[in-house]
């Protein structure tokens, strides 16, 4: 009889499977634009044909960069990683552009943070396993780039500014945050600089100020006090495993307390506990506000849960492996999007969301 551990295990292996099987090859073959060497935004999930591409953006290319670098598929990486640079670095200005037009010309110039989060992780996780120095590099200086030019009042971070970086477009969120919180974990873990500790200890004290909610522990989307604020189940669960892989790096930040509370309250009222589906968003209250399955929302759950490690997360996680599944992996790939009935309400598959997998496969068990 298998045990929770063994049956977890195997469970693990047939998402991987699918994963190289399926999903890598699509982003190699159809989601590839061999002309311009960029991953297409979105293909169909029936026959994988390339959605009319409008436009080009860096982040969706850095989670590429990401995805086939820790799949080692230096290669495809090594291509993904010049188109990065050929492309979205503003050379004039600093930076890098949000996105580019059909023809890869500049299209959305903003300055956004989420954007720039994602250059300096992908680039670590490519430069740590390439030995790219440029890579490297660029980690160290789009990181110093972050920290001058997107500075906010408290510690904080802006999230958009225009161009030249003159004028403020959008005020600290969440999102981009987490998203750095991640990307200076991994530029720590690749390059050993121990200026990246000291730069997410600031980071994490200033979240836990403004944005964790106090009955919860849950980290809001909006600052605390904003209107019609709300929590997102599947960003507990991910700021759960980031908090648990920084370790002693947030200690003293009172993130490890609050993300342990907000796990069991994300759990508790963001989890259909007849599909294992969780919710896009909850109110302050835990009643839900909005009730679409996003499939990233999927696979934080099971990394976090793999993370939890302890009996009760041990004896759920092999079924939630076998319902994630079931509802939102197919032969031709998966589904972003369902309603709380199961219907699918995106059939598309973007480009972005390999990198959801790639990281919640990599944390369950091998």
């Amino acid at each position: 009889m298998n045990t929770p551990a063994s049956a977890t295990t195997l469970a693990a292996a047939t998402l991987r499977d699918h994963f190289a099987r399926v999903v890598l090859p699509i982003w190699r073959g159809p989601g590839f634009n061999q002309a311009l060497k960029l991953p297409y935004e979105a293909v169909s999930a029936d026959d994988h044909r390339p959605l009319p591409a409008g436009r080009y953006r860096a982040m969706a290319c850095a989670r590429q960069l990401f995805v086939f670098s820790q799949a080692g598929e230096t290669a495809h990486a090594q291509v993904l990683f010049d188109a990065l640079v050929h492309y979205f670095q503003d050379k004039r200005r600093g930076g890098w552009f949000y996105s580019v037009d059909a023809q890869g010309t500049p299209l959305d110039t903003t300055k956004d943070l989420y954007t720039h989060a994602f250059l300096v992780f992908a680039c670590a996780e490519y430069g740590g396993r390439s030995g790219n120095r440029d890579a490297l590099e660029l980690v160290h200086s789009t990181s110093a780039l972050i920290e001058d030019r997107f500075a906010a009042p408290h510690g904080l971070l802006n999230a958009t500014l225009d161009a030249g970086f003159s004028t403020v477009t959008g005020t600290p969120i969440q999102n981009p945050l987490m998203h750095l919180t991640e990307a200076w974990l991994a530029a720590r873990a690749a390059t050993g600089d121990s200026a990246f500790d000291t730069a997410l200890g600031k980071l994490a004290g200033a979240i836990e100020r403004t944005f964790v909610h106090a009955p919860t522990g849950c980290i809001a989307e909006l600052p605390l006090g904003a209107d019609d604020n709300r929590l997102e189940p599947g960003h507990q669960f991910e700021w759960f495993w980031l908090v648990k892989q920084a370790g002693a790096l947030l200690d003293g930040s009172g993130l490890d307390d609050a993300l342990s509370r907000a796990f069991d309250f994300a759990q508790q009222h963001g989890v259909d506990p007849l599909t294992g589906g969780v919710c896009a968003s909850l109110d302050e209250a835990g009643g839900v506000k909005d009730a679409t399955q996003r499939i990233w929302a999927q696979s934080e759950y099971l990394r976090a849960l793999a993370t939890r490690d302890d009996a009760a997360a041990r004896a759920i996680l092999p079924g939630q492996i076998e319902r994630f599944q079931q509802r939102f992996l197919h032969a031709k790939g998966w589904y972003e999007c369902k309603t709380a009935a199961g219907e699918v309400s995106r059939a598309d598959m973007p480009s972005t969301t390999p990198y959801h997998l790639a990281t919640a496969y990599a944390a369950l068990p091998a």
